[in-house]
């Protein structure tokens, strides 16, 4: 008698252990994972990480760029114009005022800086 009990409460147990495991996996189905060390991390389609944008004036002297913008989501800012200073300065020969781009920004050291910039559509040159 005690061998079936000890075998029923391991069966028991051994169920409801498969159990919580098949359900746990299926609740997270599609979650990203981590992969230890590595430096690579689950992130949304760049498209949705960018902000569109109207530039209104290139400071190639100050290394500065103007931007009428909508919502910047990764910085909680809202739609403005704004001063933005540039990560790589080579971005500003690209566009001219007038011209629409998307735009990433972000917060490093302190400041707002444009990191990286697409081009939209040209103003008439």
């Amino acid at each position: 008698m005690k061998k079936f009990n000890y075998f029923f409460i391991f069966a028991t147990l051994l169920a409801g252990v498969t159990s919580a495991s098949t359900v746990y996996a299926a609740a997270h189905t599609g979650a990203p994972m981590s992969m230890g060390d590595s430096k690579k991390e689950v992130t949304s389609s760049a498209s949705t990480d960018m902000t569109e944008g109207v530039i209104r004036k290139v400071d190639m002297d100050s290394k500065k760029i103007t931007i009428k913008h909508g919502d910047i989501k990764n910085l909680d800012m809202t739609a403005m114009t704004m001063v933005f200073q540039v990560k790589n300065p080579a971005m500003l020969e690209q566009v001219k005022a007038g011209d629409t781009i998307r735009f990433k920004a972000e917060k490093l050291n302190g400041a707002i800086v444009v990191t990286d910039m697409k081009l939209v559509s040209a103003a008439s040159r």
